[in-house]
């Protein structure tokens, strides 16, 4: 949907086998004071993205985005998403425990004057122990260690019902509200039928 579309008022049906969602873009215009957060626990580290394994990238989207219907990057062309993972201006943290990888900070300053916090989450089981307080502190410190105006997120519907207030808390403020429409990935066969039971799977 164009973002200068509005829709009309009052109710709008979706088309069976798709799925829809508001959308809230926050925004920041200014370094905010950090909130008091802990040390990761010692076995826990943030480390910088293998950039030649596709595979490890979307084990790890999955992992972090499969309750919340993320899947984007599991559909997106791998000389797409390469090209995304490849270039300078985005930069890729991956927090691991073990060898295992279970969490995501990926701030994209491909915008002039802009850093995007394109994709942020912990894997189930690590929320509620203020680990993502941490990542958000590493976040905004990277993103204004560069030459930006404007640090923005966008967050949904379908993603944690926390997410709005934690983003605000960190500083954020919401400026948009959009709506996002697209194909159930639970129906296309990118995500499993059981993800993210929160919300309905209506088939066509």
């Amino acid at each position: 949907m164009d973002s200068n579309t509005a829709l009309p008022l009052g109710y709008s049906s979706v088309p069976p086998g798709q799925i829809a969602n508001v959308v809230t873009c926050l925004e920041m215009l200014a370094r905010p004071a950090l909130q008091a957060a802990p040390p990761f626990p010692p076995d826990l580290h943030l480390v910088a993205l293998d950039r030649s394994d596709l595979a490890a990238y979307r084990a790890l989207f999955r992992t972090v985005g499969e309750a919340w219907l993320w899947c984007s990057r599991l559909v997106m062309p791998d000389t797409e998403l390469a090209e995304i993972l490849n270039d300078p201006r985005v930069d890729i943290l991956v927090l691991r425990q073990a060898n295992r990888d279970v969490g995501i900070l990926e701030l994209d300053f491909r915008e002039a004057g802009v850093c995007e916090l394109a994709f942020f989450g912990l894997a189930p089981g690590l929320t509620g122990q203020k680990l993502g307080r941490t990542m958000m502190n590493v976040a905004i410190e990277r993103a204004w260690s560069q030459q930006i105006a404007r640090f923005w997120v966008h967050t949904c519907t379908f993603d944690h019902p926390a997410a709005v207030a934690f983003y605000k808390s960190s500083g954020f403020t919401p400026f948009a509200f959009q709506v996002e429409l697209s194909p159930d990935p639970r129906l296309t066969g990118d995500l499993s039928e059981d993800a993210a039971p929160h919300v309905p799977l209506i088939r066509p």
